[in-house]
């Protein structure tokens, strides 16, 4: 959609009805909207349709986060230095490129009443969903809109539309073929990277979420066309999903073309911001330098800042924007989620900061929150940009040097057994995917069928993903006392 459209969508009410705040909002807006980039353009793809769905009362995961980190944007005049698309709805067809029918149909005629329909609990049971993955009205419309959202960024990305693509509704990383997981129903980031591979021969996904990105990861698990590289909180047995260990880095075959081409940078609680940004140049560094992507693709999952309800490091806000800096200098085609994140003023701080880097505007916005900002009050008692997270609730940090020293090595000779950029035969659908995924699934579902019988230290995805399902049951709780 035109500028001009969504322009009127996120603009304040017509003139008979406009408050004094929302008049002095409109005049700065108007007046001084904040320039746009200088040499590459950035497309905000957003639908507020989605802010409005609701997961329950006790639920952690908040749409209306957007809600606050839009109205961040728009009071820093942010919105006039992008182009602003208002996002569609995905297509059937678009979901089902990675989405099996029989989930989407599933997804598409429940209703909450089911959770106590006799004749869904085999469905409900099957495609897991529960207390963490409710069924909630308007579910199949919040997950076709913010999985649009993403499609469309990554179409305006190949158009040569945009060179940065902005959608903070998706990122929900952890869906999974025909299987909701960890708050999410259908993968959008999988969907934009299938976008991407029909331009490009090689795509790279990065991921700041404290958990880690598993569903991204096992979708591409068998080819050479996707890089996943995932830094995140690691507890097998205690920490939700238990997966993504260090020596996690592909198929064990040597001729499956995805062996060593994910990898995982499994952190203890309490990592700080100086030990978290030199790890993470250092890693992203080295994977660009050997792969060579024609586009990335990053995850910014908020709940790895400190005071998370869920999440356990001690990020603050401008370390984690530094991560978005960082991937923004190497000048590639970028496309941006959000993700996960729980307490929502700390989730629209981040990311109204990130999107302020994105258009190069970072060095020159107030760090005190506007007066405009219509929920300001959500933001006190100290209404910056920039609160001390790190020292709300500081944590032990337990990833000594040593230990990010080996996390680093270990990447590094990863990395030995790429050996430079695959050279990849162009179609319009990524051949190598579909094949080797199916296969990969067969060998996943077999796998979790036996599950029970799980053997001591195997690294098997079916074995983990049974594993996952157990702490799943408690992924929501933890931290409650940073619940708003």
């Amino acid at each position: 959609m035109a500028r001009s459209a969504i322009v009127q969508e996120y603009a304040p009410p017509s003139e008979p009805t406009l408050t004094a705040d929302a008049k002095t909002l409109a005049y700065r807006l108007q007046h001084n909207g904040l320039p746009r980039p200088k040499g590459y353009r950035v497309s905000w793809h957003a639908n507020p349709a989605v802010e409005l769905h609701h997961f329950g009362q006790s639920h952690p995961m908040k749409p209306w986060r957007l809600t606050l980190t839009k109205q961040l944007v728009m009071a820093y005049g942010m919105h006039h230095a992008m182009d602003l698309y208002l996002a569609r709805a995905a297509t059937y067809e678009e979901l089902a490129d990675f989405h099996k029918a029989d989930y989407l149909d599933f997804l598409r005629q429940v209703v909450p009443t089911d959770m106590e329909n006799a004749d869904q609990s085999e469905n409900i049971a099957r495609f897991n969903f529960g207390d963490d993955c409710p069924i909630f009205d308007g579910l199949y419309d919040y997950c076709s809109l913010y999985a649009g959202g993403t499609v469309d960024a990554a179409r305006k990305l190949c158009n040569n539309q945009a060179e940065i693509a902005v959608n903070w509704s998706g990122g929900l990383h952890h869906a999974k073929k025909a299987e909701a997981s960890g708050f999410c129903y259908v993968n959008d980031i999988v969907l934009g990277i299938l976008q991407l591979l029909r331009l490009h021969p090689r795509v790279m996904y990065i991921d700041i979420d404290v958990h880690h990105g598993d569903g991204v990861e096992q979708a591409f698990w068998s080819t050479d066309r996707v890089l996943t590289v995932s830094f995140h909180k690691y507890d097998k047995d205690n920490f939700f999903p238990g997966t993504g260990a260090l020596d996690s880095t592909g198929p064990n075959h040597p001729l499956n073309p995805g062996a060593h081409h994910a990898v995982n940078v499994p952190l203890n609680d309490g990592i700080d911001d100086d030990s978290y940004i030199a790890l993470f140049r250092e890693v992203i560094g080295s994977c660009v330098e050997v792969y060579r992507p024609g586009a990335i693709v990053l995850q910014c999952g908020a709940d790895s800042l400190g005071c998370d309800r869920l999440g356990c490091f001690n990020l603050n806000v401008a370390a984690h924007g530094a991560c978005v800096a960082f991937v923004k200098t190497f000048n590639l085609p970028l496309l941006v989620v959000g993700g996960g994140g729980y307490t929502p003023r700390n989730v629209s701080r981040a990311w109204a900061h990130e999107t302020s880097i994105l258009i190069d505007a970072q060095d020159v916005i107030d760090p005190t929150i506007p007066d405009i900002v219509k929920f300001r009050n959500h933001f006190g008692p100290d209404y910056s940009l920039f609160p001390p997270l790190s020292e709300m609730r500081k944590l032990e940090n337990k990833n000594p040097r040593p230990y990010l020293e080996g996390l680093v090595e270990a990447v590094h000779e990863q990395l030995r057994y790429i050996q430079g950029a695959p050279s990849v035969q162009m179609s319009f659908i990524p051949p190598d995917i579909l094949g080797l995924r199916e296969d990969t699934e067969r060998e996943i579902e077999e796998e979790t069928a036996f599950a029970d019988e799980e053997l001591e230290g195997s690294g098997s995805l079916g074995n983990q993903q049974s594993r996952r399902r157990e702490l799943e049951r408690a992924a929501g709780q933890g931290g409650e006392l940073f619940s708003s």
